[in-house]
């Protein structure tokens, strides 16, 4: 029996190395067509931002105050503290359109549409965010409760916004006044534009009799300490 030598294994190493690189060479090339390249993960159209806008016009006859409100951003579920826009086909399951969202997570968007339509209503003078540190005779705390399309009630899908809202006089920390708010407006038709103007005609609704009951409301608990100071 012959025994290898370290020449000759340093020569098979050689030789088996040379085989590879004329069988890579043979392998035929792949050229790319011009104006063809490959996906890059994360490429394609970038997603839709909506945003709803804040209410306006109100009642005439609103009391002009001169206390000052602040507005905490609205308590949410994880469902709803998303930028995601929510739908729901039954209703235990919640789902979310594709490639779509809200210009900001929903909580922090309704807050900036509740400050926008205080100001609007120009019958409040002082009005802020708590991270402002704004002195203030009452805080509103809310919850927003529902901002998702309905699919399960049959024909086309229907826009749902509610809002709870607590209003707390300050400095006693008192809750002077609770109520709940809802909107619903079914969409013209079962495509996002339209479910996106349907949210905002519901959130309109929402907005308009929050600002008015908490103008109302606050105005009454206010005149009443005063009266009783």
């Amino acid at each position: 029996m012959t025994q290898a030598t370290p020449s000759s294994n340093l020569l098979d190493a050689r030789l088996g190395r040379r085989r590879l690189l004329r069988a890579v060479a043979a392998l035929p090339v792949v050229a790319l067509a011009p104006g063809c390249s490959l996906p890059v993960p994360g490429q394609g159209p970038p997603p839709e931002l909506f945003r709803l806008t804040p209410k306006s016009s109100f009642e005439d006859d609103l009391p002009t105050v001169d206390w000052q409100l602040v507005l905490e951003p609205p308590v949410a579920d994880a469902g709803l503290n998303t930028t995601r826009i929510a739908l729901q086909r039954s209703p235990t399951q919640i789902e979310y359109y594709a490639r779509s969202g809200w210009a900001d997570r929903a909580p922090l968007m309704i807050q900036t549409l509740m400050v926008e339509s205080f100001e609007n209503s120009q019958k409040i003078v002082s009005i802020g965010r708590e991270s402002i540190g704004l002195r203030a005779d009452f805080i509103l705390k809310t919850e927003l409760r529902e901002l998702q399309a309905i699919y399960y009630n049959g024909g086309a899908p229907e826009t749902w916004v509610s809002i709870n809202a607590k209003l707390v006089q300050m400095p006693r920390r008192a809750i002077v006044a609770s109520q709940s708010f809802d909107g619903r407006v079914t969409a013209a038709a079962d495509s996002l534009p339209q479910i996106i103007e349907a949210f905002d005609e519901a959130a309109g609704k929402v907005l308009r009799r929050l600002v008015e009951w908490t103008l109302i409301e606050g105005e009454r608990a206010y005149r009443a300490e005063r009266r009783g100071s």
